[in-house]
Parts: C-alpha cells; sequence; structure tokens
C-alpha cells in the first residue's frame, strides 16, 4: 500500500499558476481597485498645471587653451586654482554669493527667493565640452525668459571679475616664487664656485677618474715589478751556486779582473807555478832549478799583493785566491751577470716599494675625490633643480601673461535664452500609461493581500500544494449538494432502451473511484474511510455517492454511517433509523439483521448510525467494532464509513487504523486552511497507511476533462453525430 507524506512545514509555496488563480477568482478586486487608481491619476494628468522650460550655454573657457602648458605648469596652473573645475564651479554658481544679486533683480518683477530660484534652475556641462547649459522651468513662460535674462547677466559679469582676480592672484604667486628661485640659484652657483677654489677641482668626477686610471696603471705596473723581482731572484740564486762566491767576492772579483798590471802580474805567477810543477817532476827539490823558480815565485807574491792593493785599496785584505781570478772568460760573464742580478734585484725592491707607497696614496685619493664627487653631485643637482623650477616659473609666468591677455573677455554667451511655447509637461500619453501601470499593480497587490488575509482554501490546485498529499477527486459545485437530496433523484438511470446519461457532477464520483482502486496497487482497496476536518463539508454526500457509484460498476458495498453525533446517511438515503451500527455494537446483534439495501441498487447496502450512544468515542474503539470491520471484509467488496469530521474528536482516528484509505474531503470556500493543518498534524500519530484528498465545490472546471466531456457529451445532438462518424470509419 502506498504511503503519502504529511507536511510538517507552515511556509506556503506559491506559483504562477496559482497567482493567475486568485487573480481570476478575485477579479472584481482587482478591476475595482485598478479602476479606481486609475482613474484617480488620469484625473491629475489632465488636471496638472503644464509646465515650460528653456536655457541658454555658456562657453565657460577657451578652446584648446591648455596646450600651452607643459606637465608642470599644468599641476601648478590646477593648484592654483586657476584651471576650469567644472563641479566646483557649478556649485560656486549656484551659491547665495553668486545668485543672491541676481535674485534681488528678479524679485523686482516676480516674486521669487533664493531657495525658489536653486529648485528650478539647473547647471550641468556638456558631455566632453567646456559648454554649461543653464536651464530654468516654470509654468509661466515670460517669467523664465526673464529670469535666464538675468541669470545669463550675472553669470558673464561674475566671469569677468573672477577672471581677472583668479589671473591676478596667480601672477602675484609666480612672481613671488621667481624671487625665490633666483636667490636660490645664486647661492647654489656661490656655493660650487667656493667648492671647486677650495679643492683646486674643476670637475671632481673628471679628475677622479683620472686618478682611477692612474691607480690602475700602478696596480699593473706593481704587477709586472713583483714578476720581475721574482725572476731575478731565481737567478741570482743560480749563479751564486755556479760561481760559490758570494757578493763582496764577486766585487773583488770584478774589480780586478778589469785591472791589467794586476792580470799580467797574475799570469807570470800563474807561469812560474805550472813551470814550477813541471821540473819538479824533473829535479828534486833542492836543485838549482828548482830554487830558482821558487825563487822567482816569491818575488813575484808581494808584487801581486802590491798591485791588488793599489786596485782595491782596503778591501785588498779580502783578495780572493789565484783560481778566483783567473783570467777565465766565462768564469767572468758568470760573475759580471751576477753582480748585474744583484744590482737588478736592488732596483726592483726599491721601486716596487715606491709602487706599494704611490699605490697607498692614489687610494687615498680616489676615497677623497669619491667624497668631493658626492658633495659636488649634491650641489650640481640642487643647482639643476633650482635652475629648472626656474625655468618652469618663468615659462609659467609668461603662458599666464597670454592666458591673461585672452581671457580679459568674459564667459561666451552661445545663444540667447528664448520664451518657450511648448510645455514638457505633463505628457498625456506617458502619464495615461502610468496611471494604467500603476492601477493594475495597485489592484494585484490589493488581490494579493486579500487572498493572504482569506484563510480558505478556493481552489484543487492551492490544496493540493499546501498539503502534498494525492488529490484523488475534484467534485464540481452544484445547488442540490448543499441540500439532503434523495438517492434516487441523483443516480442515472439505466435503461438499455435510452441511450447514455451522465453529468460532470456523476463523472466526477466515476473518476474518484477509479483513482481508489489505483491508489492501492498492490492489494485491492476494501476498507475506505471518509471524513473531514470540519462539519458541512460534503463527506456524507461524498461518502453516498461514492457507494452508489461503487455499487453500479459491479462491487458489492456496503455504506456504515459511523457518525454517531449526527447522522446524515439514513436522511440523505430516505431509510429508517431504528436499528443501527451503536445497537451493533453494544447489544451484539448480528450486522446482517440492522442492514439494509438500497431500493435503488441491488449491489449496494446501508448500515445506519442508530440511536446515538452517551459516549460514541468508547464503542468505535471497541474490540467489537474491530471484530465487524474484519467482518465486512469478508462480506463486502467495498465498505464505506462515514465518519465525524476530526477536528477535536477523535472517533475517525480510531476507525483509520482498521482501514485501508482514509479520504479526507475538503470543501473549497468553507474550509479553514489553519484548522485543516491541525487535522493534518494530528494524523500523523495515527496509523493510517494511505491518506487521499478529494477538492468539493469545484466551480471552474473549464479547464479540466469535465469541461470537455461536457461539451461533447452533454448534447444530444452530439452522441448520433458522433456514432454516424463511427459507422463510416
Amino acid at each position: 500500500m502506498s504511503a503519502f507524506p504529511i507536511p510538517g512545514s507552515d511556509e506556503e509555496s506559491i506559483n504562477l499558476q496559482l497567482v493567475l488563480s486568485v487573480l481570476q477568482r478575485r477579479w472584481w478586486i482587482l478591476l475595482l481597485v485598478s479602476s479606481v487608481i486609475s482613474t484617480v491619476m488620469g484625473i491629475r494628468v489632465f488636471q496638472e498645471d503644464p509646465l515650460y522650460r528653456s536655457s541658454f550655454r555658456l562657453l565657460v573657457e577657451p578652446i584648446a587653451s591648455d596646450q600651452r602648458f607643459d606637465q608642470f605648469s599644468q599641476s601648478l596652473v590646477n593648484q592654483l586654482g586657476l584651471e576650469f573645475d567644472y563641479d566646483t564651479q557649478i556649485q560656486v554658481l549656484q551659491s547665495p554669493t553668486v545668485l543672491q544679486p541676481i535674485v534681488k533683480q528678479i524679485q523686482a518683477k516676480y516674486e521669487l527667493d533664493y531657495h525658489g530660484l536653486v529648485g528650478s534652475m539647473t547647471i550641468n556641462q556638456l558631455e566632453g565640452t567646456k559648454i554649461l547649459e543653464v536651464g530654468f522651468q516654470d509654468s509661466d513662460p515670460n517669467k523664465i525668459r526673464y529670469i535666464l535674462d538675468a541669470l545669463s547677466i550675472g553669470f558673464i559679469d561674475y566671469s569677468r571679475v573672477e577672471q581677472k582676480t583668479g589671473r591676478e592672484k596667480g601672477l602675484d604667486f609666480v612672481e613671488t616664487q621667481l624671487t625665490k628661485q633666483r636667490k636660490a640659484v645664486n647661492q647654489l652657483q656661490e656655493q660650487v664656485e667656493a667648492f671647486r677654489k677650495r679643492h683646486n677641482l674643476l670637475d671632481p668626477d673628471v679628475q677622479g677618474e683620472a686618478v682611477a686610471n692612474r691607480l690602475n696603471t700602478i696596480v699593473e705596473e706593481r704587477r709586472g715589478v713583483a714578476s720581475s723581482l721574482q725572476e731575478t731572484d731565481k737567478l741570482y740564486a743560480k749563479l751564486q751556486e755556479q760561481l760559490g762566491l758570494d757578493l763582496d767576492t764577486a766585487l773583488v772579483v770584478s774589480a780586478l779582473s778589469e785591472a791589467p798590471r794586476y792580470q799580467g802580474l797574475l799570469n807570470d805567477l800563474k807561469d812560474v807555478e805550472t813551470e814550477l810543477a813541471l821540473e819538479s817532476t824533473r829535479f828534486s827539490a833542492n836543485h838549482p832549478e828548482i830554487a830558482r823558480l821558487r825563487d822567482r815565485r816569491d818575488k813575484l807574491l808581494p808584487l801581486v799583493q802590491v798591485e791588488a792593493a793599489k786596485v782595491l785599496g782596503t778591501a785588498a785584505e779580502r783578495s780572493p785566491d789565484f783560481q778566483a781570478i783567473a783570467p777565465n772568460s766565462i768564469r767572468l760573464q758568470l760573475t759580471q751577470a751576477f753582480l748585474d742580478a744583484t744590482n737588478d734585484r736592488q732596483v726592483l725592491a726599491v721601486r716596487s716599494a715606491a709602487l706599494a707607497l704611490a699605490e697607498g696614496q692614489t687610494r687615498k685619493d680616489i676615497q677623497n675625490f669619491a667624497r668631493l664627487s658626492r658633495e659636488y653631485s649634491d650641489l650640481q643637482r640642487e643647482l639643476t633643480v633650482a635652475t629648472e623650477s626656474l625655468s618652469r616659473f618663468l615659462a609659467v609666468q609668461q603662458d599666464l601673461q597670454i592666458e591673461s591677455a585672452q581671457r580679459t573677455a568674459a564667459w561666451d554667451l552661445l545663444n540667447a535664452p528664448e520664451t518657450p511655447l511648448y510645455p514638457i509637461a505633463p505628457n498625456v500619453p506617458r502619464g495615461l500609461a502610468l496611471s494604467i501601470v500603476a492601477g493594475l499593480l495597485a489592484g494585484i497587490g490589493t488581490t494579493l493581500i486579500a487572498e493572504k488575509l482569506d484563510v480558505r482554501f478556493h481552489s484543487a490546485d492551492e490544496l493540493k500544494e499546501m498539503a502534498r498529499l494525492p488529490l484523488l477527486g475534484t467534485i464540481p459545485y452544484r445547488k442540490e449538494f448543499k441540500g439532503k437530496t434523495g438517492v434516487a433523484r441523483t443516480l442515472p438511470l439505466r435503461s438499455l432502451s435510452q441511450r447514455y446519461r451522465t453529468s460532470p457532477f456523476l463523472e466526477a464520483f466515476r473518476s474518484l473511484n477509479a483513482n481508489l482502486s489505483f491508489f492501492t496497487p498492490d492489494k485491492p482497496l476494501q476498507v475506505l474511510l471518509v471524513s473531514s476536518s470540519v462539519p458541512l463539508e460534503g463527506k456524507s454526500t461524498t461518502s453516498i455517492h461514492l457507494a452508489q457509484t461503487a455499487a453500479a460498476m459491479g462491487q458489492r458495498v456496503l455504506l456504515v454511517d459511523a457518525d454517531l453525533r449526527r447522522p446524515q446517511v439514513h436522511a440523505m438515503t430516505d431509510l429508517p433509523n431504528v436499528w443501527g451500527l451503536s445497537h451493533v455494537i453494544s447489544m451484539d446483534i448480528d450486522p446482517e439483521e440492522v442492514i439494509q439495501q438500497s431500493p435503488n441498487d441491488e449491489n449496494l447496502f446501508v448500515l445506519t448510525s442508530g440511536q446515538i450512544p452517551p459516549d460514541p468515542t468508547r464503542l468505535l474503539s471497541s474490540q467489537r467494532m474491530h471484530t465487524l470491520v474484519q467482518t465486512f471484509r469478508q462480506r463486502y467488496d467495498l465498505v464505506i464509513f462515514d465518519t465525524p469530521p476530526m477536528l477535536g474528536l477523535a472517533d475517525a482516528k480510531f476507525l483509520a487504523v482498521h482501514t485501508d484509505v482514509m479520504l479526507l474531503v475538503v470543501r473549497l470556500g468553507w474550509t479553514d486552511r489553519n484548522l485543516f493543518k491541525q487535522v493534518l498534524e494530528a494524523v500523523k500519530v495515527s496509523q493510517t497507511s494511505g491518506i487521499g484528498l478529494v477538492a468539493n465545490g469545484v466551480k471552474d472546471l473549464s479547464s479540466g476533462s469535465y469541461y470537455y466531456y461536457h461539451r461533447y457529451f452533454s448534447d444530444e445532438q452530439t452522441v448520433p453525430q458522433i456514432q454516424d462518424q463511427i459507422q463510416e470509419s
């Protein structure tokens, strides 16, 4: 069995279809309010006084005048307030200071104060231009012309005075600044000159660059001297190792090698020594030849010493042996090379020391030039800035003088004010259109407010949207539905000799019966409970007609009047109510003894309520009632219980646990939605497995299936035509 949720929210969703339904239902409110509002606004449009407007235009600034100003000049002009600020100027023109004299002139002819003038006057800048448009509106065209003439004259006079005053102020300011800038430039020039004299400089940057180049030269030269000194040290050590002489001995050898007499005596001495050695091999030591040679050697030695003393002076004592000073050309060359290397070492060492000293001094000079260059650059920069400022102020002075000469004339009046001929208001077509639109909006709003204040249901869609439950049927409205009409008069005649007759009302119950059969697809529907939220919603009439419809379809139907408080079934079916449900429950009577068969349908059986008991709830909640329901299930195809309204009563809740489906009847235009919500909240706690809705008293069926049914089958001429069409096909 299908289960459907019961809404727990109080919010109502409004869609376009519901809004259209509301407007259609309350069309008279919409028509009344819209007509009243539109009529009142339309009358005001026709009664509104005509309003005229005229204007004039002023050229407030020379065309392309800004092209003579550079960026600095333009900025200075803006700071001085000489550049035209349109927004500010418009506010100034609307100020009492400017308008009060014009108002006094106007008051000589028309009654108008300052606030009245400002309220009706407009001043706007034409976009992308240097033109101001001044407008005025009033109901008197001549007054407009007079006021605009006064405004144009007053604004032009104001511009003449303000332009002259502004340019004079600007020139005075520029001349004052020029005096200050000239004094600043002179002071900076004197500081630069004193700086050059104090440090004996013309341009520290150029001279500092020369010192830096000199430092680079010294560094490179020092690197070369260091390399040469390293090579000379290596040569000195190698020669000293080859000769085996120190520096003093090498000097003595060099000096003696260059003395010819010393070298001659030395050669003679070497010859005697050689001969003595040869003869010693031939003769003995005492031989006269040996003695002669020794005697000759002894005589030559003192001569060599004497000659060495002459050559060397005091250094004679350090004279080397004869082998060292022997006349050997290779040894003499090596000795000379040794002496040259010694001299080169000393020279390179002295030069390296001198270059190191020069490098240190040069670096100090570079640091000093860097400081001087920074000070000189600062002075030069200040002097440059001051000079440029002086030049720009001179240019601004010249530009202002030119501008002053060009702007001696006041603002230009481009067009004289004219007397307006045609009113700008009221715009009758637009006013009428706005009146109609405003009336419609007011009517729609009033209609929606009235609908919001109305707590009753008025359409099946509204009921379905709020309840969120299946809407199983919609019963159309008819007058007999509100009365106690007999069953026989509502049932269709079933005769084979007569053609089929029906109505939307009866077809609504056939559709409801079909929907109920589809409502429980898993098993047949056997027990149905019909109730409502409040009385007079048509639950009893719905129960009777639904029972008649199901019986007409061939089902064995039992209609039970379970409303033991205000029973209606016996009265509406014209059946006696001597014995009924209350007796069957309380007296343990066989229900078949009190069940009555309908005189109009052999498949319809009715169990009336019987005598009204003092406590109906106790009877309906008893075990006997539960047993009766099970018995009815076995004997009948469909059992329909007509129960009391659910608001404030528990009767239907006790029966709901024994039924398959609960059917709630809601009468449109009668049921309070707040009370209906309370009933739904109460149903939550019951054990009802399926709940469906029936909208009763639907008046608008023009868009539904019943409209088409009634259109094609209510006319007596329609059926024969359809039968003829079927035979032809």
